[in-house]
């Protein structure tokens, strides 16, 4: 998971990068979690167990960045976990005035505890490690990472991720993407670690760093309105057997694990998850998977 500062000049400089890409693919989706089926009758808006009865609460990060949300505003339904969030909440019978946001914080999301939201939105990824103290729900986006670098950087050709291990990296602490460098790339030098995805962004920025490892609509993102002269050198390649996917996440054992699974899965089943990235991320032309 990644995170963007919300730049005014997104909205006309993003969508010149982003609209002439493909979405990212849906694969499969692996995660345990949430998988107890539910009868369609617990699934009525009148049946779910919620944090408050007749509504439904969702929370995210403050700010929320873009792509993922429009105008650090996620009850505009703009951007695509706002657009998401909202289409599951429509499955299960809530109205757009029936949603309240709340703001969480990333790292605080999968602390174990009570939890003030129905669901989180906010580009988690699921890990074994996180499903000890939260649940999640099946995937609503499935996660490549890029690699990014200046279009003028000693590794802007790379074809293979071999030749990416002389290269120093950075990457945002607990992030998915750290563990993608360490097991994938494998550099000769431990990468640089930052608390915050804006400092690592700085450092490819000042040229402290010869690349960044982020989620692929991030990279995007950064080469589109982040980092002047930056460009996308590929993707990382995904192995079969470990698919990273965001999920929703619930308090642990939540039941309504089971519904948002099926709100989910009729979305994938209908194609309107898979318009939902074309609308909003179309993260995948541009970036050529390192072999």
């Amino acid at each position: 998971m990644a995170r963007r500062p919300l730049l005014t000049a997104l909205a006309g400089l993003a969508a010149l990068t982003l609209a002439a890409s493909a979405c990212a693919p849906q694969k499969k989706d692996d995660s345990s979690a949430g998988k107890s089926p539910v009868p369609a009758a617990s699934c009525t808006k009148d049946k779910l167990k919620l944090v408050k009865p007749g509504q439904l609460t969702v929370a995210t990060d403050k700010p929320a960045f873009e792509p993922w949300f429009k105008k650090d505003d996620p009850t505009n339904g703009q951007g695509y976990e706002s657009a998401v969030a909202y289409a599951v909440a429509g499955k299960l019978g809530f109205a757009k005035t029936e949603v309240k946001w709340v703001t969480e914080s990333f790292d605080s999301s999968y602390a174990p505890g009570p939890k003030k939201f129905d669901f989180d939105i906010n580009q988690i990824s699921v890990t074994p490690a996180r499903e000890k103290a939260v649940t999640f729900s099946d995937g609503y986006y499935d996660v490549q990472q890029g690699v990014v670098t200046m279009k003028d950087g000693k590794f802007a050709d790379v074809t293979q991720v071999a030749q990416l291990k002389d290269a120093k990296i950075a990457v945002q602490v607990g992030t998915t993407a750290l563990a993608a460098v360490r097991d994938q790339i494998k550099p000769g030098s431990q990468p640089k670690v930052f608390n915050n995805q804006i400092d690592a962004v700085n450092a490819l920025k000042n040229k402290q760093v010869d690349a960044i490892v982020v989620d692929l609509p991030t990279a995007f993102y950064v080469t589109a309105a982040q980092v002047e002269g930056s460009k996308i050198a590929g993707q990382l390649p995904q192995s079969s057997g470990n698919n990273e996917h965001f999920g929703l996440l619930l308090q642990q054992g939540n039941s309504l694990a089971g519904c948002l699974n099926q709100a989910i899965g009729q979305l994938k089943s209908s194609g309107d998850l898979a318009k939902l990235q074309q609308q909003w991320l179309t993260s995948a032309a541009g970036a050529p998977v390192l072999k």
